[in-house]
């Protein structure tokens, strides 16, 4: 597969607690490293930057194990090989509970069941061809195959998940929470996905120019862009990783990148993967109106 878009984690944010004055005096630690697969950069204004930082660390490597399709023993890669998962984490049937609503609200344009498919996708064009119509056809896909409640996530035969549209927002959702409890605030979060709490340190909200050019401010709310061919299976660029579970091919890029702003990093994550999908301007306001404070940001042709 051929990657172009960025992936850096980064997450910056001060103590609520100190007053403006003492926020310059206070230990500064700035991490760079790796996290759910990207280089990643944490900078804490806080006495217990160390201790934080840590704390951040060991919550990114928990979700990673739920959420991983590369780890052989993360909760998702068991769910997908042995078709159902006992006692699943609470962040999973979370992150499927979004899923489900995204599903719905865009008429099956979103749908996690794909993954067999996309792993067709990415086998086929290795080899050196489109995988064959009826091959398409053979894979096991469809949301009502799916069934969870906190006992149980159950796949119906042939069936797998993957949750990338989702799951990195759900976790920059996670560590923001972890760090508002932690006493932090103008918190800057990007895994990919991009959640802002409270405005920065420098006032106003955090400058943030989306993949299509503009340039905004963000402050209290997520944002996600996605793009078709932002990640393609192939050198040449002409199939993307955003397949149309309805008709099993990568989707035509309608839109070259779409940036949807929400409540939570998942929504906007979920919700800008499933606009890449849709095909009108109008079914993608009629999507977002499903979910208050959801808007478009951009539309890029």
């Amino acid at each position: 597969m051929t990657l172009t878009r960025r992936r850096f984690l980064t997450i910056s944010a001060v103590a609520a607690t100190l007053p403006a004055a003492a926020r310059a005096d206070a230990p500064q630690l700035v991490w760079t490293g790796q996290a759910l697969g990207a280089r990643a950069s944490i900078r804490l204004d806080h006495p217990d930057a160390q201790a934080i930082a840590a704390r951040v660390q060991a919550e990114i490597e928990r979700l990673d194990a739920v959420f991983s399709l590369y780890r052989t023993d993360s909760a998702l890669v068991r769910l997908n090989r042995d078709g159902r998962l006992e006692a699943p984490p609470f962040e999973l049937l979370d992150c499927l509970a979004t899923a489900g609503a995204v599903h719905g609200a865009s008429g099956g344009a979103f749908d996690p069941t794909v993954q067999p498919l996309w792993a067709l996708w990415a086998e086929s064009v290795t080899a050196g061809a489109d995988p064959a119509p009826d091959a398409i056809a053979r894979v096991a896909r469809g949301w009502a195959g799916v069934a969870f409640d906190a006992g149980a996530v159950k796949l119906a035969p042939g069936m797998a998940l993957t949750l990338n549209g989702v799951a990195q927002g759900h976790i920059a959702d996670r560590v923001a929470a972890l760090l508002t409890a932690e006493g932090l605030t103008g918190i800057f979060i990007d895994t990919g996905e991009m959640r802002a709490l409270g405005a920065s340190p420098a006032g106003g909200g955090w400058p943030v120019t989306l993949e299509s050019g503009p340039r905004i401010r963000l402050a209290s709310r997520a944002l996600a862009t996605s793009s078709p061919l932002g990640t393609t299976f192939d050198q040449a660029g002409r199939l993307g990783h955003i397949l149309d579970p309805r008709t099993g091919a990568p989707v035509p890029p309608h839109w070259s990148s779409v940036s949807i702003s929400a409540d939570s990093a998942a929504l906007a994550d979920a919700l800008s993967t499933a606009a890449c999908v849709v095909e009108t301007q109008d079914e993608i306001t009629a999507m977002i109106a499903r979910f208050p404070g959801a808007r478009i940001e951009a539309l890029a042709a």
